[in-house]
């Protein structure tokens, strides 16, 4: 009998260990599975149109397919159309990186204050023929930081080189065409770099969920929730934002509770936090610490001290600004809708008192097409102001 026990734990024990190996490596059919009628394909300034045998023909002076485009100069207003695919498919990985920090050689010719070109680029996609794009956000928050301050870590969504390599692994499903434009709002022109890997024969439905990020930006939030999402209708999937926020006074500015109203809710929503660092998965304040779903990339306290009315006592203090960047991904803790959806975060300050502040964010979440147009972004000048001790120079 002491046997058959000792087997059954010793199985017990076996399945567990590998289960826990399989999670660990995230093995599955598809990673060995030869037979799919799905097609691998990249786009780069070196292969435009993503095309079988159409890549590396450009020429640089050690010759043909010797590094002829690896790169693009990107003039101030102009727009560069990154990918235009006539198909169904399914974008699963974007690289890019830029002119977009103090090199020594940009510094040489006297160029400095660059990173706000995280800010002043923006990203759009398009859809499946939609003509109001999809996606519409900064490159710098669509690409996991806040406030144009690059800092090194790994997300579910992001990983952010040191140098400001950016890459984005939400995968974007098609069914007829996605198309990503590039446009340069500042006053500098830069050299960029990027590869969008994706596969073509994808069999999507219809109603696939698309991928839909906006940009909000509230100087002063004026004591009211902030709106990550706006209100959407029809079915959809929130994923998740990056969240800047810059403080406008002194104290804790954290203790505003997550709202996701769904599916009828007008009043009380139904998913309802307890506090800001809560909602990203610390306590106790904010910290930087960057896990797969939730974290903080920036906890950034300036040296410069500014005066201001302190919300309790009413008399001028004198504090030094803090800029967070932080980030909560629903991807094993799914936050789906069947009607109707809007998020939004409380503004309140600790122990208790309402506060305003300087939020920003890029949220993420999918939906079918044709969807609503998103909310108007703010303009360059809107989304760069009071951020120069980001940008550097």
């Amino acid at each position: 009998m002491d046997r058959i026990k000792k087997s059954l734990v010793l199985s017990v024990l076996v399945i567990g260990i590998f289960q826990i190996t399989n999670a660990q490596v995230n093995v599955s059919n598809e990673l060995y599975n030869l037979n799919t009628a799905l097609q691998s394909r990249s786009i780069s300034f070196e292969n435009p149109t993503g095309e079988p045998g159409e890549g590396g023909k450009d020429a640089s002076e050690l010759g043909v397919g010797r590094k002829g485009a690896p790169r693009k100069l990107i003039e101030p207003g102009e727009t560069v159309v990154l990918c235009d695919i006539n198909q169904s498919g399914t974008i699963r990985h974007i690289w890019m990186t830029g002119e977009w920090m103090d090199h020594p050689w940009l510094k040489e010719k006297g160029e400095s204050g660059r990173a706000k070109l995280l800010r002043t680029t923006v990203i759009r996609a398009y859809w499946d023929g939609q003509e109001h794009p999809s996606i519409e956000a900064p490159i710098g928050d669509f690409m996991g930081i806040a406030h144009a301050k690059v800092t090194s870590y790994q997300s579910a969504v992001h990983s952010v080189g040191e140098k400001a390599a950016l890459n984005f692994w939400l995968p974007m499903p098609f069914t007829s065409n996605a198309k990503i434009t590039l446009t340069n709002e500042s006053e500098m022109s830069f050299y960029f770099y990027y590869q969008i890997d994706y596969t073509i024969n994808d069999q999507h439905k219809d109603d696939v969920g698309r991928l839909h990020t906006c940009f909000k930006r509230e100087i002063t939030t004026q004591k009211n929730d902030f709106e990550l999402m706006p209100k959407r209708t029809g079915k959809g999937r929130f994923i998740g934002a990056v969240v800047g926020v810059r403080t406008m006074y002194p104290g804790w500015w954290g203790e505003g509770e997550v709202k996701i109203y769904m599916d009828g809710d007008n009043e009380n929503p139904t998913i309802c936090g307890t506090g800001s660092e809560d909602y990203v998965g610390l306590s106790y304040g904010i910290q930087e610490a960057t896990f797969l779903n939730h974290g903080c990339n920036l906890n950034y306290m300036s040296e410069k001290k500014v005066n201001v009315k302190d919300y309790k006592s009413g008399k001028i203090r004198k504090f030094n600004p803090e800029y967070i960047s932080m980030y909560r991904w629903h991807i094993p803790d799914p936050v789906y809708w069947k009607q109707d959806c809007r998020v939004a975060i409380q503004q309140i300050g600790c122990c208790y008192y309402e506060r305003s502040d300087d939020w920003s964010t890029a949220t993420f979440w999918y939906e079918a097409v044709p969807s609503e147009p998103l909310p108007e972004m703010p303009s360059a000048e809107e989304r760069v102001r009071n951020l120069e001790e980001m940008f550097g120079g």
